[in-house]
């Protein structure tokens, strides 16, 4: 039978999905707009959450927050996104307590990336979090996780080498292009989309490829031009987009819109063609690959590129486990000694209630009842008790919140920080 108290708990939980099992099209489906984040967020609050952060990257969408049944969380983002409860079913994870941490950990630390070692997810962690604060939806637990995570990120990029080599998708990008087109740097190469991987590319292509012959497009001109600007590149107007793709090499597509901007009705071409689409959901349209002189790569392509790089990477994850397990184990200790705190405190005042109650008995009972030593006799035990179960709490192997519950069931105390 279930305790009515156990179902009003509130329990943390990482829910959502990525490139793992989901393939492009579907992680497109639950893909979040900036605009779409933000209405995660009032609806949570609406609906009562206290406490919850998100991401949308182009490999995963993830909402880490606090709820009675995780079923909530799954909630908020099939309402905000174009994916259904039965497709997150298939593909999605759900992850709760000491797992749904572990799990945030190796997000944020590159562990669980599609390319090893891809640091750029970390500033998306940290930005998640500064929205859902403004908000008013990040508790002190949140704060403390979204922290401990970003110093086992900046220790395991100091400590160790799993980002050598620049590791991100957008290197990726250009280590593709420099293997696959021959004399790069000579090549018209067309960037379409200067949002964040748009810029990171850019400034790969520029550094990596030595090409002065890079082309920007961005339906807004201006952001085209604060890219632009930083390596001295030219920047036409999207009008002219059909006009110029015709003359590159190479199309880089990172437009992160949620329609295809890209289709084989612009693409009039008489020479070969290199698309390389980096956006969730897809940009180029499928229809594209029927055109015979072009060939397009997908950025799911691109993480299955090994090379020695990568496999130096590898010998460095148990460093990058043991520097997680280090803060992570701080961060549990810490969430364990302010989660059983108010419990303990609460036990000792109902111990002390029940010293109380007999020593007053007693007192009427015997004759020559000593109360000094009385006193000091169930002090002491009251201390020893106290003590034994703060250890048992603290524990590794102790299912904290089982335990609270059981210790406030069997005394009958409430904890008055819930």
């Amino acid at each position: 039978m279930e305790n009515n108290n156990l179902s009003r708990h509130l329990y943390f939980y990482a829910i959502g999905l990525s490139y793992k099992k989901a393939d492009a099209e579907i992680r497109g489906k639950f893909s979040l707009g900036n605009e779409a984040k933000t209405d995660v967020l009032e609806q949570a609050k609406n609906e009562g959450i206290s406490s919850l952060v998100v991401i949308s990257t182009c490999n995963r969408t993830e909402i880490y927050g606090f709820a009675q049944h995780p079923f909530q969380l799954i909630k908020l983002l099939c309402d905000n996104s174009q994916g259904s409860v039965e497709e997150f079913q298939q593909v999605a994870f759900v992850f709760k307590g000491k797992e749904a941490i572990n799990h945030i950990f190796r997000v944020g630390t590159g562990l669980d990336s599609q390319i090893l070692g891809d640091f750029e997810i970390i500033s998306q962690l940290k930005s998640g979090f500064v929205e859902s604060k403004s908000k008013g939806l990040a508790n002190a637990f949140m704060e403390r996780l979204v922290n401990s995570v970003i110093q086992a990120s900046k220790k395991i990029k100091n400590e160790t080498e799993l980002s050598s080599g620049a590791t991100s998708v957008s290197f990726a990008s250009v280590q593709y292009i420099m293997n696959n087109v021959q004399d790069v740097s000579n090549k018209n190469i067309l960037l379409f989309g200067t949002g964040k991987i748009g810029r990171n590319t850019c400034e790969n292509l520029v550094k990596h490829t030595k090409n002065e012959h890079i082309v920007l497009i961005n339906r807004t001109k201006e952001k085209a031009e604060k890219v632009a600007g930083k390596f001295n590149l030219v920047v036409k107007d999207y009008d002219v987009l059909p006009l110029e793709v015709p003359k590159a090499d190479v199309l880089v597509v990172a437009t992160g819109a949620p329609v295809p901007t890209i289709d084989k009705d612009i693409l009039v071409l008489n020479k070969p063609l290199l698309i390389l689409d980096l956006s969730i959901p897809k940009n180029v349209h499928d229809n594209v690959r029927e055109l015979d002189n072009v060939t397009v790569v997908h950025l799911d392509d691109l993480s299955k590129i090994t090379d020695g790089t990568l496999e130096n990477r590898k010998r460095h994850i148990p460093a990058a486990e043991l520097i997680i397990e280090e803060i992570k184990d701080d961060f549990i200790n810490w969430m364990n000694a302010r989660k059983f705190a108010p419990t303990i405190h609460a036990l000792k005042e109902k111990l002390n209630s029940i010293k109380e109650t007999e020593l007053s008995f007693q007192r009427k009972k015997i004759s020559n009842f000593d109360e000094e030593q009385a006193e000091i006799i169930s002090k002491r035990l009251i201390h020893k008790i106290t003590t034994h179960f703060a250890n048992h709490l603290k524990d590794n192997d102790t299912m904290v919140d089982e335990s609270i519950e059981w210790i406030e069931k069997v005394f009958k105390i409430e904890n008055t920080s819930k």
